[in-house]
């Protein structure tokens, strides 16, 4: 698979000073002596980014126990951030990629496509820095759900569990495909039916109109038969 991403595993980390949520800088050199996990994505708020931050959240104290920071970066403002933050009770902090730069460096800022219209926008993507600024992994174009648990077994040095996501897309899979075949099934019922309610209907007619004309026939008097010519008449 072709990779989108600037950054290898192995690479240096591409160095960055970005505000956080509170307006204080954080440099990736300051965080040195830790390993740090730095997650790219979209967007405060939306549904995807919200369960992929909420899970983070909830995983915290398992990343520190493996001396591990968690960032999360997206071209909002450090406003925006505040906001996220405090409605999800959020414990990391945001940083904010307001111009790009960072996202640029790292190769999360791509073109993208909805609809067929393009535009730029962020790749959710996911880092994890060791603690002399190397990159020990890297995961692109992450689904959201279940990603937080796949991070934290990577830092313990265990599989990854098996991503949620995939369970929602299977059960969506098959709504769809019942969904089709439901379809399908009442679309052959009702010509079924249809079918044979225009030999019914058709039958009853006929037998009416037959009927009718029986009727009809049976009340018309018959014609009665020419007199046949008499003897006398024949000789004149």
């Amino acid at each position: 698979m072709t990779m989108y991403s600037n950054v290898r595993v192995g690479d240096l980390a591409p160095a960055f000073t970005l505000p956080d949520d509170t307006g204080n800088h954080i440099t990736l050199a300051s965080l040195r002596g830790q390993r740090v996990v730095l997650y790219f994505y979209p967007k405060d708020d939306t549904s995807g980014c919200t369960i992929e931050a909420c899970e983070f959240r909830d995983l915290l104290p398992r990343f520190r126990a493996s001396n591990a920071l968690v960032y999360g970066v997206s071209p909002d403002t450090v406003a925006t951030h505040q906001k996220f933050k405090g409605k999800y009770n959020l414990t990391f902090p945001l940083l904010s990629d307001a111009t790009h730069l960072v996202s640029e460096a790292y190769g999360t800022w791509r073109e993208k496509s909805m609809y067929g219209n393009k535009y730029m926008g962020m790749m959710r993507t996911t880092y994890v820095i060791s603690p002399e600024g190397v990159v020990e992994q890297v995961w692109e174009k992450v689904a959201h759900e279940g990603h937080a648990a796949e991070v934290e077994a990577f830092l313990r040095g265990e599989a990854a569990p098996a991503p949620v996501v995939k369970k929602v897309v299977a059960k969506k899979a098959t709504k769809k495909v019942a969904k089709k075949a439901t379809k399908k099934v009442a679309k052959k019922a009702t010509k079924k039916v249809a079918k044979k309610a225009t030999k019914k209907v058709a039958k009853k007619a006929t037998k009416k109109v037959a009927k009718k004309a029986t009727k009809k026939v049976a009340k018309k008097p018959a014609k009665k038969p020419a007199a046949r010519p008499t003897r006398a008449a024949k000789k004149k």
